[in-house]
């Protein structure tokens, strides 16, 4: 086994158990990620923010999915997930990049388009790894769609990270689009049907069961005492995470990791 791939991902499961999900959907939670989104949006200056939060109309669009991502409680990062379609093609990048978000859905596919990802600066600096674990809920939404792509609007010098995580490959050069963001965008995309099995051999943390996936993405009218939190459930649906549980002696083989995705 290689040694520092596993404990990588040791390290990633035992923080995944300290995670919990929390699909938004009170004004009380839609206000404490609003503040997340400004005060991290400000710090990078990546778009102009006015007042304490950043919310807009498309945050209650009904296939658009807002999450905060709790660590022993504490709200430390946020994503937006848009479940695109071509007769619901509500997107934040396609106000950026309409052309190319338009020529995936004549082709007639599904995209996922996460974006909004923000996050407590200091407390991801005390956390490695929570950037995957919050970029982990675009996969599932991916595996759950049974999308076509996942789009990344992202600055150039993060696309290498999407590459590595997800497989993503540039599609548009840097633009500012319709001057929605004060920086340049560039569009990925992956290829996902073609790319989730590598993705999950070597990241096995983003694996969930279809209960945590129903949960995230599902009709929450169908749970009528759904939770307030979810749990991750990647410990129990990976090779690896049940690898490590209390017992088991079973050791897993895992690819190396490049340094720069730690």
């Amino acid at each position: 086994m290689h040694t520092d791939s596993s404990e990588f991902m040791s390290r990633i499961f035992d923080l995944l158990d300290r995670v919990e999900y929390r699909r938004i959907q009170t004004a009380e939670d839609m206000e404490a990620v609003g503040r997340v989104r400004a005060k991290a949006y400000k710090e990078v200056n990546l778009a102009p923010v006015k007042g304490d939060v950043m919310i807009d109309e498309v945050d209650f669009d009904p296939q658009c999915y807002v999450f905060g991502i709790f660590h022993d409680e504490q709200l430390i990062s946020t994503i937006r997930i848009h479940h695109v379609t071509p007769d619901h093609p509500v997107s934040q990048t396609g106000k950026v990049f309409p052309t190319e978000v338009q020529q995936f859905l004549d082709a007639g596919m599904v995209l996922i388009d996460p974006t909004r990802l923000a996050s407590d600066t200091e407390a991801f600096k005390e956390l490695p790894g929570m950037h995957l674990l919050t970029m982990r809920l675009a996969v599932i939404a991916c595996e759950f769609f049974k999308a076509d792509r996942c789009l990344s609007m992202v600055v150039p010098h993060h696309g290498p990270f999407y590459r590595r995580m997800i497989e993503s490959r540039l599609v548009a050069a840097p633009t500012t689009g319709s001057g929605l963001y004060s920086q340049p965008l560039q569009l990925m995309a992956s290829d996902f049907p073609n790319s989730r099995e590598r993705i999950y051999r070597r990241l096995p943390f983003l694996h969930a069961h279809s209960y945590e996936m129903r949960m995230l993405f599902g009709d929450l009218t169908a749970f009528p005492s759904a939770p307030l939190t979810i749990l991750p459930t990647a410990r129990y649906a990976s090779d690896f995470g049940r690898s490590q549980l209390p017992g088991a002696n079973r050791a897993v083989e895992q690819p190396a990791l490049e340094p720069a995705i730690q």
